[in-house]
């Protein structure tokens, strides 16, 4: 496989970050010129395990994922029917968990909950910057900071799938559709935060916020609290769970969010340069891909051979 400059840029600093010595370089530089051009080719007839191969997310990343996720949907099923008490549906949900002054309870708490797991995850991601960067392993290009290959990848990705391209792009840790949910969730939840909190403590709000606003704040925060949090629960439920669990290659469900692992197959195919990464990283991944070249033929070098034979026969 010839890679491209972006690719080679990418393996070079993972090598130098690992620092990597001259004889596992060389093998890493032999299993990759006998990867196939086709990347399609190469995740195709690779083995991937449905629970995961590849290690993707910390247990800190999970606890925090976990927490949001069981908050947010309890939230959602008891803040809803309170937003719209007024509705034929609103009503049975309250009776469900005791009465419409229990769900209010039980929204508070969760909510506290909530908060406390974005707290956490911001202080996890913060620790782990600070210990990267100590270490000298920082890369903003596997981190989930946007940058400029995000809008070269969105438009590659989108030619694609029209049609005018034959492969997908070489796209990183995080892809540009998980950095937008990613951006678009905390921005969500701040607005969450933030107008739920205007609710508990009014008198805050009426003593920081210049005069005669408090009233005009307050019924902005009344609006935007339910009707954003029904725009993120049908976010979640139309795109999120389809792109992470129900797209095709991925149903019934992707396992990730339990086991910090990504299958072989998903990582070429969506993280390539990740997977490079990994090539780098994990010397019995080398152990499986030098095996499987091997095995089912795959290398330009291997078909050229057979190829040769079978013209000389």
């Amino acid at each position: 496989m010839k890679l491209s400059a972006e690719a080679q840029t990418v393996l070079d600093k993972s090598m130098r970050i690992n620092r990597t010595d001259e004889v596992e370089r060389a093998e890493i530089e032999r299993l990759i010129e006998d990867m196939p051009d086709d990347r399609v080719m190469l995740y195709k007839n690779v083995v991937s395990n449905p629970i995961g191969d590849l290690p993707r997310y910390s247990i800190h990343i999970r606890i925090q994922h976990m927490l949001i996720f069981v908050t947010f949907l309890t939230l959602a099923f008891t803040g809803l029917p309170i937003a719209f008490i007024d509705q034929i549906w609103a009503q049975p949900l309250n009776d469900m968990v005791g009465g419409i002054d229990i769900s209010r309870v039980i929204h508070r708490t969760l909510a506290a909950v909530m908060i406390f797991a974005m707290i956490y995850h911001v202080v996890y991601l913060f620790w782990v910057l600070v210990r990267d960067i100590a270490m000298r392993r920082f890369d903003i290009q596997r981190s989930i900071i946007p940058t400029m290959k995000d809008i070269r990848d969105f438009r590659w990705d989108m030619q694609y799938s029209v049609g005018r391209g034959d492969q997908r792009p070489e796209m990183d840790k995080f892809m540009y559709k998980q950095k937008i949910h990613y951006y678009a969730a905390a921005f969500g939840n701040l607005v969450m935060v933030l107008s739920g909190s205007s609710f508990i403590f009014p008198e805050f709000w009426a003593a920081i916020l210049p005069e005669g606003s408090a009233s005009y704040f307050q019924e902005m925060m009344r609006l935007s609290h339910p009707h954003e949090a029904l725009l993120a629960l049908l976010v979640i439920a139309f795109w999120h769970w389809y792109n992470v669990h129900l797209a095709p290659g991925r149903f019934p469900m992707q396992w990730t969010f339990l086991t910090g692992k990504i299958t072989r197959e998903h990582q070429i195919e969506e993280h390539f340069l990740e997977y490079l990464r990994n090539l780098v990283e994990l010397p019995e991944e080398r152990e499986y891909l030098s095996d499987l070249l091997i095995a089912r033929e795959l290398s330009p070098k291997t078909y050229d051979e057979t190829s040769g034979a079978g013209e000389s026969l």
